[in-house]
């Protein structure tokens, strides 16, 4: 039996989604862009699912526009930012996820300044450096700050930065891929600008994803071609993807408080085991502001350490060295580069979810003591 310690990449899909997933597969076959019946049951559906996505949020409606993925949908902010929001400069740090890390590669090409905050040890970045950069300029700015990390779960604080940007009348986006259904969020007690998610993330299909638009907020599309998601999303829209996800995100918030519950003990089980039975390991990340079901561990230097990962996988474990979300190939992370994990030590990062026991974490810490 396989043990998946990591979550999004390895979790099957939640039972509420496939059923509806295959009612629709089964019951909706027309294009939602098209004015017969069947086109308007498929319209219903896409409908539904965003109403249960702005509900979850505190949202309006018409502030859901359905993508593939967070990728995607952080491309489109931050083309429609520096395109059609006068957007001169964007602070962000260097922790974020590649989906921000390399718009932001591009749009410095292009003449756009980009300044990365100073991040600590623990993954949190500098406040005051943030509300420095923010009141000492009149340039038109987008914050782009992640909710939790996705290799090491320490969190920033949102409210806090949400609050300095609408001081200094900033644009903020917050990638919030990691989070939604796993963190209560708001935007109507929190204000941003633009949220992403991604349905993997949370017991939902891959390949379905959604971008939080503030109604105050006018951008243009990034895809072209047709008229669909109010013009600004081209492409007829991915319904079995969009109703499944709308489906795991009910399935999910309506078992949160469990969930998280069960996965925080499972984190701290696992954390409690690896520091105690295998000397010389610590944890990356904030020890206080973190997200439950990232546990990021540094094992000491060893000759097996390359093997680590190729050695937990032979012996039934899935985890990872870094983000899932890269060429498939085994690389340093970037993020433990820059809170300066040693080379010669190696990382893996296990991710819970609620379908983990306390038992299969007991497998994990025999497998480990077997190779340290």
């Amino acid at each position: 039996m396989r043990i998946y310690l990591d979550n999004a990449a390895t979790t099957p899909i939640c039972a509420a989604a496939r059923a509806e997933m295959i009612r629709i597969m089964d019951d909706v076959n027309g294009n939602p862009s098209s004015i017969h019946a069947e086109g308007r049951l498929a319209r219903t559906v896409i409908e539904g699912a965003r109403k249960t996505i702005a509900n979850a949020l505190k949202a309006s409606v018409g502030e859901i526009f359905f993508t593939s993925c967070s990728t995607e949908a952080a491309n489109m902010i931050f083309e429609g930012a520096v395109r059609n929001l006068g957007v001169k400069r964007i602070i962000s740090s260097p922790i974020e996820h590649h989906c921000v890390l390399h718009p932001l590669e591009k749009h410095s090409r292009n003449g756009i300044e980009v300044v990365y905050l100073n991040v600590h040890k623990n993954g949190s970045i500098d406040y005051e450096q943030l509300e420095t950069l923010l009141s000492s300029d009149d340039a038109k700015a987008l914050v782009a700050l992640m909710h939790a990390n996705n290799e090491i779960g320490t969190l920033n604080d949102l409210d806090k930065i949400s609050s300095l940007c609408r001081e200094n009348k900033a644009y903020f986006f917050s990638d919030t891929t990691q989070t939604i259904g796993h963190l209560p969020i708001d935007v109507e007690k929190t204000k941003f600008d633009f949220i992403i998610g991604s349905a993997h993330k949370f017991y939902g299909p891959k390949g379905a994803g959604f971008v939080y638009m503030n109604a105050d907020v006018n951008i243009e599309p990034l895809l072209l071609g047709g008229s669909q998601e109010r013009n600004m999303r081209s492409g007829t829209e991915n319904i079995i993807g969009i109703a499944g996800m709308a489906a795991a995100l009910e399935y999910t918030l309506a078992n949160m408080p469990s969930f998280q519950e069960k996965i925080k003990n499972l984190r701290e089980y696992l954390q409690f085991r690896i520091l105690s039975d295998i000397p010389g390991t610590y944890i990356n990340g904030y020890a206080e502001h973190f997200l439950p079901k990232i546990l990021s561990v540094s094992f000491p230097p060893s000759p097996r350490n390359e093997m680590l990962l190729m050695n937990l996988d032979i012996n039934g474990i899935a985890a990872s060295g870094g983000s899932a979300c890269s060429s498939g190939v085994e690389t340093k992370s970037g993020v433990l580069d820059y809170i300066g994990e040693p080379h010669d030590r190696k990382t893996v990062r296990f991710s819970f979810s609620h379908h983990n026991t306390i038992q299969e974490l007991d497998k994990v810490i025999e497998v480990l003591l077997k190779l340290f």
